[in-house]
């Protein structure tokens, strides 16, 4: 009798190691209050301490706050859609110059005519109310 080998889904995978939602809020907690330190602390020790320091200090509790937010199911879920989107953003054809100034100049045109177009339908139009208005019955 052979024995199966149980492979796990990628979904059962991702459930494994997804954070439980207590871990994933502790998280969250811990990042909101880096970044409220972050805020508080720049304004409130802005006459005791040199700017450097302070700058310093300001992108330590940053990189902090958006350390702890990545290790987050949402975090590895953007992370996650921020590699996908790069990987799309490889795969677009972008024009060549002569195509995008040749695109450029049929939407001026474009645009200029029907400028021209619905100012002649203005004119048209407040001609006929011009001329109805200074009818006398």
């Amino acid at each position: 009798m052979a024995t199966e080998i149980k492979t796990k889904s990628p979904e059962q995978a991702e459930q494994n190691r997804a954070k439980s939602k207590g871990a994933n809020t502790a998280l969250w907690v811990v990042a909101v209050v880096l970044l409220a330190v972050a805020a508080v602390g720049n304004a409130y020790f802005a006459s005791h301490f040199p700017l450097i320091v302070r700058v310093l200090l300001l992108v330590v509790l940053l990189v902090g706050a958006v350390a702890l937010a990545a290790i987050t199911n949402q975090g590895q879920k953007a992370i996650q859609f921020a590699k996908e989107s790069r990987t799309e953003l490889r795969k677009i054809i972008w024009p060549t110059r002569p195509e995008a100034t040749q695109t450029t100049l049929i939407v001026l045109a474009v645009c200029v005519v029907v400028a021209l177009v619905l100012w002649g339908i203005d004119s048209i139009i407040v001609a006929l109310i011009t001329f109805l208005t200074n009818l006398r019955f």
